[in-house]
Parts: C-alpha cells; sequence; structure tokens
C-alpha cells in the first residue's frame, strides 16, 4: 500500500477542510472500525464542529472522483457513510 502526502488527504466539505475516517485510522495504523468505535464510545467528545457524517450526495459527488482519479486500487468503498473529522 502507498501512503500519500498528508495534503492530498485533506477536503473541503461544507466549507471546513476534513480527513475522512479511514484516512485518519490509516495514519494512526488502526482499523476504521476501531476508530468509529471509539468515537460512538466518547460521543460527547466530538461535536458536530469536529466530527460529521457525510451526507450520501456528498460522498458520492464530492468524493467520489476524486478517489477514483487517486487510482489507489483500494476500492474504497464503505459499507456506511464516512465520518469526516475536521
Amino acid at each position: 500500500m502507498e501512503l500519500l502526502p498528508i495534503h492530498q488527504k485533506i477536503f473541503e466539505v461544507r466549507g471546513k477542510k476534513v480527513m475522512l475516517d479511514f484516512d485518519l485510522a490509516e495514519m494512526y495504523e488502526i482499523e476504521t472500525k476501531r476508530l468509529k468505535e471509539a468515537v460512538k464510545r466518547n460521543n460527547e467528545r466530538f461535536p458536530e464542529d469536529f466530527m460529521f457524517q457525510l451526507a450520501e450526495k456528498e460522498w458520492n459527488t464530492l468524493l467520489r472522483s476524486h478517489f477514483a482519479s487517486l487510482k489507489t486500487g483500494s476500492g474504497r468503498q464503505p459499507k456506511y457513510l464516512p465520518f469526516a473529522f475536521t
């Protein structure tokens, strides 16, 4: 797996610069599933201005085209919509 520079993993969504849950998990060398579990256990520590879940339209229109252009071959099609962390 080729790691991309961090600036290539930052996107603008809803007027905020964010990293997606799977990129953040990769950076911390944990499974995305474990990151989401930690968020659910500590939900009060993640207010909406710090983290939000993408809407289906945001995922499909804003981000999919970007990932397709990266040609990472990772098949990033999550079962659930990703969380975005500001």
